[in-house]
């Protein structure tokens, strides 16, 4: 066999090789691109809100509740969450997350600190129905329901 038809063989085997693999390649993101499109099977959200205990010298009413988001953001920011318009708290002041079926609260390193039934919040804490949480002049009580 003369090194031409060699060559020829390994040219085809490399060819038949690459043609392989960008069909495997094609099957796997035309699989990934489908399953994207399938909506998401996640559990139901457990229910959560906080309400307004005290408004201080801010808009807010008394009683006003909020329903918690799986990521539930606190502050003076438009973008927040649940939008608290007190000189005292930061613009991103606190964050309610859920993980697994907690809710916990953590302070995003604000000026005047988070508080959790008058106690600090130095690290995220789980939060239970009736807690109280004191951002500036704002009080709200946690209904887990």
């Amino acid at each position: 066999m003369s090194l031409d038809v060699l060559l020829l063989i390994v040219r085809i085997a490399v060819a038949i090789a690459l043609y392989v693999f960008l069909g495997a390649l094609f099957t796997m993101l035309w699989r990934d691109a489908a399953a994207a499109g399938q909506p998401l099977r996640s559990s139901p959200i457990p229910e959560g809100r906080l309400e307004v205990i005290e408004a201080g010298e801010t808009p807010l009413e008394l009683g006003q509740s909020y329903l918690l988001k799986r990521l539930t953001t606190l502050g003076r920011a438009p973008t927040s969450t649940i939008i608290l318009p007190d000189g005292f708290a930061s613009l991103d002041h606190a964050r309610i997350i859920l993980r697994g079926d907690r809710w916990w609260l953590e302070d995003s390193d604000s000026r005047n600190g988070t508080l959790v039934n008058h106690i600090p919040v130095k690290e995220p804490i789980v939060l239970s129905t009736g807690d109280v949480i004191t951002v500036g002049s704002v009080t709200l009580r946690v209904d887990l329901g």
